[in-house]
């Protein structure tokens, strides 16, 4: 790139010294010779101004008086036909500086196209040519410098037919200050009345670069998408949306869940400032290439009235990230209508959601924030972070091109061939009724006539067809023929004339009843013989709009283009709608209807993916202590369109938290024991037993053991109390035997295993208890002998203190 440049620079200093006979003063070579930088020489240069002077011009998209510190700016440097240039250079200066230091030049340049442009060698921040040729327009960005820089001029030179032509006022000089902190959140200028007449049709096509490969940081693999298009071309009094201004509902829907329903219903209630809705379809996956898939696109016109144009579409899954124009502005001040209009684009944040992931959970904004643009400094787990501040990647380019103009035009420039034909796209598309089924590669180019004369021959292009998704639909042919005839030759019905295709019907002329309508077409290319073309530029056709003109009746515009199908896949329903332009004179209800539904048939459902949101955090454990289940959802978004979806909407898991306290728990106190002597003063005790121990901070155990005093009988003194003792020992065996002897003649079948041994005592001192048992050896199986059972025996034992 720096080979071109140097013929070029030493073309502009050769010029230098023919050009101080036509104005170069002395002062401006003594400073030219005295500065050692290039970018000095060619910004002291000064050629003979001429009064009117208005064949190029350097412009600055939206033509703003205000700069905000960082933005960038789309400049552009252009001539009026039939002028052209051949080498330029573009500076950017603070106000009052003469460029000789680096501190003097203001912003950055950013390079659009490098086959037009590219830096200066000699003057790193200037901006020059790639290689000189003709050419009528180029354009790069400029970013704007930070806070306190004040005004700054951008200048431009041209090089044309060996002529330099350089202003520091005038067409190609720009003057713009920094915006002023009070007014930060405004509008950078209010927007201007429209003085054009007539109206005029663009076509608006959207080019996704959102992908892995562009943005691989966190990338949504599976669901990743733009949602479907939804604007309007509006009046200045209606605003969809603007930076600084608070999302509506409509808009907070397209931003979080990618449904336009809403936004279409809150543009159709403005019905007097709107002209034209804008819708396109979705796309999934959010990046193909555009052999496999085309951009999506959408026309509408513009009027006098409503010459803006806004859109907005979800980069999803997100938050409620989008892209989009506001009040993009398609009047010139010159009374005509803006030809074409690209931009590139960033994410903006809705601010209704304040999630910083594309798939973080919703998180809405409380209270809701402005609509303001993404950065790179958001967060850290943005995926569009950048610890040095650097600015966002591009997501998405849009372009907007004027495809027709209706009525009379009153523009100061008149139309001529040149502005005809740059009306319509550089090529108008096809009209292409291939089936989505079947996936084709790009047409080949015509291959030359099989005719080299004048008599009529053919021509053909060839497409490979890549895929065919649905069998039982037919995919067309991957052959085109078109009839041609060899060069220089021209038939009686001027068929070797190029014409456009036909523009759309322009609206009926009138509004009730019987009119007319006409469309269009413009010659884009003369017989190379030089003959007249003959082939018909213009249609007109019959048109009835409210048959009944009576005063009961309303009038109504005519139906407006298809909506695109409900469904993405399966069967659908599409609708049109038309508007009320005046309701019935005498007061009745209007009773035609705004609305009109049909079926659609798109593509089988199984081709199309889910779209479900993130799922939510897990929900508390179930329980506050132990074992317990939680669970997490998350949504369908946009059911409608998708149709039947089989994945989970909701999952459950086990959760354990610490485990409960588990309290002491005591059987019931035992019956009071014998007093533990046969005379005189004793003690007898009662016991009860642990059933289940105390844990996890449960509450302790109470005593287990209860002692209580008792009183026998005066001990007696005197040798016989042995004789005595021994007695009554005699008589408890008596009376003990003749027990069992009861027992067995009440339960002849009850056959008891003999007493167990006493168990060891409980406690070691202070009193405990010991058992034994008696086991049932063969129990009866009749009801009548139901109270055999096992027994028990307590009796007290180590009653000492301890």
């Amino acid at each position: 790139m720096g080979a071109h440049l140097q013929p070029l620079a030493l073309r502009l200093l050769a010029l230098t010294f023919p050009l101080v006979a036509k104005g170069f003063s002395d002062e401006t070579l003594e400073k030219a010779a005295k500065s050692e930088g290039y970018c000095s020489r060619i910004l002291r240069a000064q050629g003979t101004r001429r009064e009117g002077y208005n064949e190029f011009s350097l412009r600055v998209e939206g033509d703003p008086e205000f700069y905000k510190p960082g933005n960038s700016y789309r400049v552009t440097l252009s001539a009026a036909t039939p002028a052209y240039f051949r080498g330029f250079t573009l500076i950017a200066l603070k106000e009052g500086k003469e460029g000789d230091k680096e501190e003097d030049h203001a912003g950055t340049f950013q390079i659009i196209d490098e086959e037009e442009t590219q830096f200066m060698s000699n003057c790193p921040v200037a901006v020059t040519e790639s290689t000189p040729r003709r050419r009528t327009r180029i354009q790069v960005f400029w970013t704007a410098p930070p806070t306190g820089t004040g005004c700054v001029i951008l200048k431009a030179s041209i090089v044309q037919k060996r002529i330099i032509y350089f202003q520091d006022e005038g067409s190609l000089t720009k003057k713009i200050c920094e915006q002023d902190s009070a007014s930060e959140g405004v509008t950078d200028k209010p927007i201007l009345d429209c003085c054009a007449c007539g109206t005029a049709k663009y076509r608006l096509t959207f080019y996704g670069n959102w992908s892995e490969k562009t943005h691989p940081k966190d990338f949504p693999r599976r669901t990743n998408h733009w949602s479907a298009i939804i604007g309007s071309s509006h009046s200045k009094n209606y605003i969809l949306w603007e930076y600084g201004g608070y999302a509506s509902e409509g808009v907070k829907q397209v931003a979080e869940l990618g449904s336009p329903v809403k936004m279409e219903e809150e543009i159709r209630q403005q019905s007097d400032e709107v002209l034209t809705v804008i819708k396109a379809k979705a796309q999934w996956p959010a990046w193909q290439p555009l052999n496999v898939r085309a951009a999506p696109s959408a026309e509408f016109s513009v009027d006098r009235h409503r010459h803006l144009m806004s859109f907005l579409t979800m980069l999803g899954p997100s938050p409620d990230w989008n892209v989009g124009l506001s009040a993009e502005d398609l009047c010139t001040k010159d009374c005509g209508w803006v030809q074409k209009v690209v931009q590139d684009l960033i994410p903006w944040d809705a601010g209704t959601d304040s999630g910083v992931t594309y798939e973080s959970p919703n998180k809405p904004t409380v209270p809701q924030e402005k609509i303001r643009p993404l950065t790179s400094l958001d967060h850290p787990q943005s995926p569009f972070y950048d610890p040095e501040g650097g600015a966002i990647k591009l997501v998405a380019r849009v372009v907007i091109e004027r495809i027709a103009r209706k009525g009379e035009q009153c523009n100061i420039v008149p139309d001529n061939i040149d502005d005809i034909v740059a009306d319509l796209a550089p090529e108008e598309k096809e009209e292409d009724d291939t089936p989505e089924t079947c996936i084709y590669s790009n047409w080949s180019p015509w291959s030359a006539c099989s005719s080299s004369t004048c008599e009529k021959g053919k021509r053909m292009r060839q497409r490979m067809l890549k895929a065919q998704l649905d069998l039982s639909v037919p995919c067309p042919d991957t052959q085109d023929f078109q009839p041609c005839m060899g060069p220089g030759c021209s038939d009686e019905d001027g068929s070797t004339c190029m014409m456009s295709d036909w523009i759309t019907w322009s609206p009926c002329s009138v509004s009730c009843g019987m009119g007319t309508r006409s469309r269009e077409r413009y010659v884009k290319q003369f017989p190379e013989d030089g003959s007249m073309c003959k082939v018909p530029t213009e249609e007109t056709e019959k048109c009835i709009v409210n048959e009944e003109c009576s005063p009961s009746s309303c009038l109504v515009t005519e139906w407006g283009e298809w909506d695109e199908c409900s469904a993405s896949c399966g069967t659908g329903m599409k609708r049109r709608h038309r508007m009320i332009k005046m309701t019935p004179a005498d007061g009745s209800m209007c009773k035609a209807e705004t609305t009109e539904a049909e079926k659609c048939m798109m593509p089988e459902c199984h081709t199309i993916p889910c779209l479900l949101s993130p799922w939510s955090e897990w929900s508390d454990c179930s329980v506050t202590c132990g074992k317990g289940m939680r669970t997490r959802q998350r949504m369908l978004k946009s059911a409608a369109e998708l149709g039947d979806c089989n994945e989970e909407l909701e999952q459950a898991e086990k959760c354990m938290l610490p485990e409960c306290p588990i309290d002491c728990e005591l059987t019931e106190w035992s019956q009071w024991s014998e007093c533990n002597t046969s005379c005189g003063k004793g003690h007898m005790i009662r016991t009860r037993m642990i059933k289940i121990e105390p844990q996890f901070g449960g509450t302790a155990c109470p005593e287990t053991v209860q002692r209580t005093k008792c009183r026998v009988r005066k001990c007696l003194r005197g040798p016989g109390m042995e004789k005595r003792r021994w007695k009554e020992a005699r008589e408890k065996r008596r009376s003990e035997q003749a027990k069992k002897n009861i027992d067995s003649e009440q339960y002849p079948v009850c056959r008891l295993k003999p007493w167990t041994a006493w168990t060891e005592c409980s406690t070691l001192c202070g009193g405990g208890i010991q058992e034994r048992y008696m086991m049932v050896k063969k129990r009866s199986k009749s009801t009548q002998f139901a109270s055999c059972k096992d027994k028990k025996e307590l009796r007290a034992c180590n009653v000492h203190p301890c």
